[in-house]
């Protein structure tokens, strides 16, 4: 194996735990701000996670959403209002403002990424941070746990105008960093944005499966490396 020069992260589920309270936070959501309003907040709530299934389905429309989270998420509750009977008059928005607030209040760090990024810059590694999203979201997670101290590069789809698997975003990153692709790795938990994307301008991938399944018989790509924990980046090392 080349010698290891440059790490590229992923931020969300990979170094953040950014999903893991979302249904919950829904729910909470509708029965907070929709049922005092006389809507069914179980009803709502279903119906929510429908629409959201369906709005986040289509790769093109995830695109071009997910650069606008707010905005998306009231989308999302306008269409299960929908199906509920009818909007409310800024019920929708109410409901995703108080949904995104229990959101970032979730929010945390995984125990194991500080440890890998303080472990990794001090052998001398150089570190990108590369994520997809919405600028002025990734950039709050990025300054509440003070993480650019890390990072030699930092490109967020919102800002550099596109996004994950596009390979402009990991030949900008690389070239910032003055790196040959051979001596990368891109670390993530998605396997068409973080390897595909990574492995298709030549950059090794990593696939962090942080609930240890395994990778899926449908696999789109196959990665590098499986890691089960960030703490099995010094295998890399």
């Amino acid at each position: 194996m080349a010698r290891v020069n440059v790490v590229l992260f992923d931020l969300d589920d990979t170094l953040l735990d950014y999903s893991g309270d979302a249904a919950r936070c829904w729910s909470e959501a509708c029965a907070t701000v929709a049922a005092p309003a006389g809507v069914d907040a179980d009803a709502l709530r279903a119906a929510i996670r429908d629409v959201g299934t369906l709005f986040w389905s289509d790769p093109e429309r995830h695109r071009l959403e997910r650069t606008d989270m707010m905005g998306a998420w009231r989308k999302i509750v306008e269409g299960a209002l929908d199906r509920c009977g009818g909007l409310r008059d800024g019920l929708a928005a109410r409901v995703a403002a108080d949904f995104a607030d229990r959101r970032r209040a979730t929010w945390s760090l995984f125990p194991d990424a500080l440890p890998a990024l303080e472990r990794l810059r001090a052998r001398g590694i150089a570190l990108g941070l590369v994520t997809n999203g919405d600028a002025g979201m990734q950039r709050e997670k990025i300054v509440r746990w003070d993480l650019a101290r890390f990072f030699d590069v930092v490109v967020i789809e919102g800002e550099f105008g596109c996004g994950k698997p596009d390979a402009r975003v990991y030949r900008h990153a690389l070239e910032t960093l003055g790196a040959h692709p051979r001596d990368a790795w891109m670390v993530g938990d998605h396997l068409v944005w973080d390897v595909l994307g990574a492995k298709q301008v030549g950059v090794s991938a990593a696939w962090l499966d942080r609930s240890r399944q395994g990778l899926p018989a449908d696999a789109p790509v196959v990665p590098d490396r499986i890691f089960g924990s960030l703490a099995d980046l010094t295998t890399l090392e």
